[in-house]
């Protein structure tokens, strides 16, 4: 095992890892920016690194400033948590030409994954299919082009960026007259987001559910799929509640085992095609009538890991500093099995009326709920300021129960007794706790016959 491990995040994520660490009696080191010279995040750790402004280009972003950390502090490894660096392959071959193991997939993987065009021809040649699409890159600037493949592919068409991720860079597009505008939109998007202008077409899905598999895998060979997760809650393309296993329909009955062990082998053979190691996810599209089509690979730890580890039992933070350090995975996690319900929400400084705009303020009041089956990963506490700089989630409040329902009734229960009050500069901000409770609520959620539109459906309700 690791002596010392450098996370190069922040907020709710850099403070999960730290706990395994510390349970692990490994030390750790934080980074942190001006913003977040008060943040939990940065005594929680042994030690802590300053890289620079709020600006995240000039910190959290800011490859070399994290690298001089690491060297700096004396660390072993570096985890990079989820989103910032993590799926970066220059900065993890970075990493580990100065001698320092990063805690991810190789540079290759991060390279094969990180591309969506390259992640679609890797799945298809396994026989994994994503949904019909454009094979390669379209410009915004060839007209001609971007209307042939339109044609093709055939409307309502979904715009993505080739570079893209969490939900950056994509857009519906269901008549030709909006093509031209849309596309140049994502492209715009893609170039600020990831330095990448490319795009590509694909079909969209009707009625589509998002559901996507947790995988592991070593260095000596070894992969195991640990469920799967129904990720379908989405505001902005972004998820906001997650539950495992996945409630859709097309998983009951006597056709329901068969179909999510075949889903679960597609994931794993996606991964063994690039020669993936560590966590990792597999997402897929799901239409209403079950068929389901291959998305992408986020080559990293999830946000919504800890609904994973409550059905399985494992610490995945722990198994991927393992399989960091060279060992194999263990006969309990390649054997693992899901086992009960587990259902998590993501507390977000964001008015769900005004289209979830974010709520930038000080947290007045602050106070998580406890509980059986409850668990609360939090990066933020009482008389700290949300900034604009970074994304808006405060924490991530988790249940878990025998069943689905006790899951759901336990998690809501715990929405009721956090107590969260944001204050702006006029006035209190609002947070979206009241709006999770309403999806929870809903007869689509409770019924678990819900899509990726659920949340645009409850905020038209009112």
């Amino acid at each position: 095992m690791f002596k010392r491990v450098l996370v190069a995040n922040r907020g709710e994520i850099a403070c999960r890892i730290f706990r395994t660490l510390e349970r692990l009696g490994v030390e750790s080191v934080a980074v942190f920016s001006d913003a977040d010279v008060a943040a939990p995040h940065v005594s929680a750790a042994d030690q802590a690194f300053r890289l620079g402004p709020a600006p995240l280009a000039q910190s959290y972003l800011n490859a070399d400033l994290v690298l001089m950390a690491a060297q700096e502090s004396g660390a072993d490894a570096v985890h990079p948590g989820y989103g910032l660096l993590s799926e970066n392959a220059a900065f993890a071959e970075k990493v580990r030409a100065a001698g320092i193991t990063f805690i991810g997939p190789p540079a290759s993987a991060l390279e094969a994954m990180g591309d969506k065009l390259r992640a679609r021809a890797v799945a298809r040649s396994v026989g994994v299919q994503p949904p019909p699409g454009s094979d390669g890159p379209v410009l915004p600037s060839d007209g001609e082009r971007l209307a042939a493949e339109a044609a093709r592919v055939g409307f309502p068409i979904l715009i993505k960026a080739a570079g893209g991720g969490g939900g950056i860079g994509m857009q519906v597009v269901r008549e030709p007259a909006d093509l031209t505008r849309a596309a140049q939109t994502c492209a715009d998007r893609g170039r600020a987001a990831f330095a990448d202008e490319r795009i590509y077409l694909e079909r969209y899905v009707d009625e589509p559910r998002h559901i996507e598999v947790q995988v592991l895998c070593d260095e000596h060979g070894n992969a195991v799929a640990l469920g799967e997760r129904e990720c379908s809650v989405q505001r902005r393309h972004q998820k906001i509640i997650e539950e495992s296993p996945s409630p859709a329909a097309f998983f009951k009955g006597e056709s329901g085992a068969p179909r999510r062990q075949a889903l679960h082998a597609s994931a794993l053979s996606v991964v063994k095609a690039v020669g993936y190691v560590g966590a990792g996810t597999v997402e897929f599209v799901a239409s209403g009538a079950g068929e389901l089509f291959f998305l992408e690979v986020n080559a990293r730890l999830q946000v919504e890991h800890p609904v994973t580890e409550l059905t399985t039992g494992l610490d995945l933070v722990e198994q991927q500093l393992l399989v960091a350090s060279g060992q194999p995975l263990s006969a309990a996690v390649l054997g693992a099995a899901s086992c009960g319900h587990a259902v998590e929400a993501r507390v977000y400084a964001e008015d769900p009326a005004r289209g979830f705009v974010p709520q930038p303020g000080r947290i007045e009041e602050l106070s998580w709920p406890s509980g059986e089956g409850v668990r609360v990963d939090a990066g933020v506490t009482q008389g700290l300021d949300v900034t604009p700089h970074y994304d808006p989630m405060l924490a991530k409040i988790i249940a878990y129960g025998a069943t689905r329902t006790e899951a759901i009734a336990r998690l809501d229960d715990a929405l009721a007794k956090t107590k969260l009050r944001l204050v702006g500069p006029k006035a209190d901000r609002a947070t979206n706790l009241a709006f999770l409770r309403q999806v929870l609520a809903s007869p689509e959620f409770i019924a678990g016959n819900y899509d990726t539109t659920l949340a645009e459906r409850l905020v038209k309700r009112g």
